[in-house]
């Protein structure tokens, strides 16, 4: 009898288990199951650095996040795989860690692994887990869920961590030359995979590094910059223009267009440049963001050794900006370009663009260009740059009008035009107050053959359809403040290089 009376008792208790009693008692078997999810941070800076996930004072990109689920006041019943946990938005801007030290949540490196959802088990009622940030500004959104085993209802909850932020500023644009990565002049005789047109992205970022966000009208101006004789016949695409100058909108911080050559070898120098001030280039460029990318162009692919032609003397003014591209024979593109001993303010891009405002003193300077081509072969010139004094007193953040380069020639060579073909060329304006606008003006005005000056409001933009092949020369006068500068501008319009008519 006694026998029979412990076995119903053993069969009542496990009865009650089944119902969902758990953890609560007796009186509590019919409440419903409570979920909660909590976050130590809800908000985390971007992680630009790609950090690892940790734990600490010293891990500001890591935050520990603890879901609780209870009958009434009391704790769930423990056991595995109790919460469902998973990362329901924002998954660019970062991801799911045990950070247990579990080997089957590490990768082969012995490094914490990075997970979209993970599965937890329950301990008094709890668990724990972590989330790290990204570099992709967002808000992720990371739900956990409990299943109730008396009715198998699901219970769920969520928390929102802010990761970044976006400026929406624009503080960079940089341009990389794509598929098929070799670009040959026109009249080249080799074939696929090489051919003479690139496709381009250009990335415009923000203050913390984030793609700017799309906008109405184009904020990007590309323009083939007359700096060698392979500029001469090369021409920008993109969807209905075509010409040495495009306005490009970008989608996600990128603008995309193609790059053609023309039938000389040698450098072609990109310029980039956008507005800071509204993120749009077609109204006039109020707070210039600018960026310079030297792309190689090739007569043949690896058919001759790595070589770098003489490199010409190079006459710079102290203070004054400066740019010039230097021009690389032979080897395997792409190449990868260094310097030494250049005067002071003066610096080589990884595309061989040597680029800056000369700091001083005068004298004559030797610097030691090198290149390095794709398959490791290096190649060094010699360059002497002969730095002069300005000859007068430096005016104080002095303006500059599109980063024109000194060449020798006081004349800033815009994008070539063609009769009868729209012409559109936003310049802009370095230094000053940045606050205060701009003003626009030309001499003479009208513009000779066929082209204009904008001359209302903020407008620096030279625009219209050019009637005679000639090469239209004229003045354009910024004025920003109490700060003014003047810059003689050409046009080479058409094959005629006589001077345009007045």
């Amino acid at each position: 009898m006694k026998k029979l009376w412990k076995s119903l008792l053993l069969a009542s208790a496990a009865v009650l288990s089944a119902c969902g009693g758990g953890g609560g008692s007796g009186g509590e078997a019919a409440l419903q199951y409570r979920i909660t999810l909590t976050t130590a941070k809800s908000q985390l800076p971007l992680n630009l650095e790609y950090l690892r996930a940790s734990q600490g004072a010293f891990a500001p990109y890591t935050t520990t996040l603890y879901v609780d689920a209870r009958v009434g006041s009391n704790p769930i019943p423990g056991g595995p795989d109790i919460f469902q946990c998973a990362l329901v938005q924002g998954l660019d801007s970062g991801s799911l860690y045990y950070l247990d030290g579990d080997s089957e949540h590490e990768d082969d490196n012995g490094n914490a692994a990075a997970f979209r959802s993970v599965v937890l088990d329950a301990n008094s009622g709890g668990a724990s887990f972590h989330f790290h940030s990204s570099d992709q500004a967002g808000t992720a959104r990371i739900v956990c869920s409990v299943t109730d085993p008396r009715d198998r209802k699901l219970y769920s909850a969520s928390v929102d961590i802010v990761v970044g932020a976006a400026t929406g500023k624009v503080a960079s644009v940089v341009g990389i030359a794509n598929s098929p990565f070799v670009l040959l002049s026109r009249d080249a005789s080799a074939r696929l995979p090489y051919r003479n047109n690139i496709s381009v992205q250009a990335f415009v970022m923000d203050d913390a590094n984030q793609p700017i966000p799309a906008p109405s009208a184009p904020n990007l101006q590309v323009s083939i910059r007359p700096m060698g004789p392979a500029a001469v016949g090369a021409r920008l695409l993109q969807a209905n223009q075509s010409g040495s100058v495009l306005q490009v909108r970008t989608i996600g911080g990128v603008g995309l267009f193609s790059l053609s050559s023309g039938p000389t070898s040698g450098p072609i120098v990109l310029e980039y440049v956008t507005d800071r001030f509204d993120n749009d280039i077609t109204n006039g460029i109020q707070d210039p963001v600018t960026s310079l990318q030297s792309i190689q162009v090739n007569d043949q692919v690896a058919a001759a050794p790595l070589a770098l032609p003489a490199l010409g003397d190079q006459n710079v003014t102290i203070g004054l900006p400066f740019a010039t591209a230097f021009a690389v024979q032979g080897g395997v593109a792409p190449y990868t370009w260094s310097a030494v001993a250049l005067p002071g303010g003066l610096s080589i891009s990884n595309d061989g663009i040597v680029s800056g405002a000369p700091q001083g003193p005068a004298g004559v300077y030797s610097g030691v260009i090198t290149v390095v081509d794709a398959v490791g072969t290096k190649v060094f010139g010699n360059v002497k740059f002969t730095v002069a004094s300005s000859g007068g007193a430096v005016v104080p953040n002095p303006l500059t009008i599109n980063g024109c380069v000194s060449n020798g020639s006081a004349t800033c060579s815009l994008p070539a035009a063609n009769v009868g073909e729209a012409y559109l060329y936003s310049m802009s304006v370095s230094g000053g107050n940045s606050t205060d606008p701009v003003v626009w003006t030309y001499a003479p005005n009208p513009l000779p053959a066929g082209l204009r000056g904008g001359s209302t409001g903020n407008s620096g933009v030279i625009s219209g359809t050019p009637t005679v092949s000639c090469n239209a020369r004229f003045l354009v006068t910024a004025t920003r403040g109490t700060v003014t500068v003047t810059q003689q501008v050409s046009v080479q319009i058409g094959a005629n290089t006589a001077a345009c008519a007045s």
